[in-house]
Formats: structure tokens, C-alpha cells, sequence
């Protein structure tokens, strides 16, 4: 037995957002596109962040928005999303283990790849998204 614990709610849902984004800010790849976005953003944008893993994972409502439309005009290769994910799955196993902490790793993947195939689109259309 490992002593890790499944994620289990909000409080959980924290530790890892807060412990995933630490590790952003410090990594050299992805730490300046996260700072210059977000800079004095932070805190609402974890709290975002919050909302929308305790939907995803538990289908607690209230979170509002379009995670893909924030980052439709970035400039992100697959590099980014493969360290992105690389991050957020060391964050889950350092701190949980269980079949919620699994699905966490599953859904972000999917998000990753979905995120990927659709920067790719725009970058080869000539009609640009409207945000």
C-alpha cells in the first residue's frame, strides 16, 4: 500500500491544482507563456481552475467557460502539451492514486489531445477563430 488516497473532493481538486501550477511557473518551457498570460491573474484563474476539475471529476456545477478559447490564439506546439501533460500527470501520482486520480489523467489527456488537433486546424486555415 502506497498510503495515497484517492481524490475525493474539492479539498483534493486544490492540492493538485495548486501543486500543478507551482510546478508551472517554474518550468522553462512553459512558466513564460503561464506568466505572461495570467501575471497578475493567478489567483482567479486557480480558482477557474478549481471549478473546473470538481466538474469534470464530480459534476459539481458551476463552472463557466471555454478552456479551448483561451488558448486558440497561442502559439503552442505539441512540446508544450506533451511537458504540460508529462507535469500534471506527475502531480496527480505524487499525491493520489485511485480511480478518480485516473480519470483526472485521462480527461486532461483527451483535453491535451483535442487542444493539439485544434490549434493544428486553425494554424492551417485561413479562417481564424473570433474571441
Amino acid at each position: 500500500m502506497t498510503g495515497k488516497k484517492d481524490i475525493e473532493g474539492l479539498e483534493d481538486i486544490k492540492v493538485m491544482v495548486d501543486d500543478f501550477y507551482d510546478k508551472i511557473r517554474e518550468d522553462e518551457l512553459l512558466a513564460p507563456i503561464f506568466n505572461f498570460r495570467l501575471s497578475t491573474h493567478w489567483v482567479p484563474h486557480l480558482e477557474k481552475m478549481y471549478t473546473f476539475w470538481n466538474a469534470a471529476l464530480f459534476g459539481v456545477k458551476g463552472y463557466n467557460g471555454n478552456p479551448f478559447m483561451k488558448h486558440a490564439t497561442m502559439e503552442l506546439d505539441p512540446e508544450h502539451f506533451e511537458r504540460w501533460i508529462n507535469m500534471f500527470n506527475q502531480t496527480i501520482d505524487t499525491h493520489f492514486q485511485g480511480p478518480i486520480a485516473e480519470e483526472a489523467k485521462i480527461r486532461a489527456a483527451v483535453m491535451a489531445s483535442m487542444f493539439m488537433f485544434k490549434l493544428d486546424k486553425i494554424k492551417h486555415s485561413t479562417i481564424k477563430p473570433l474571441i
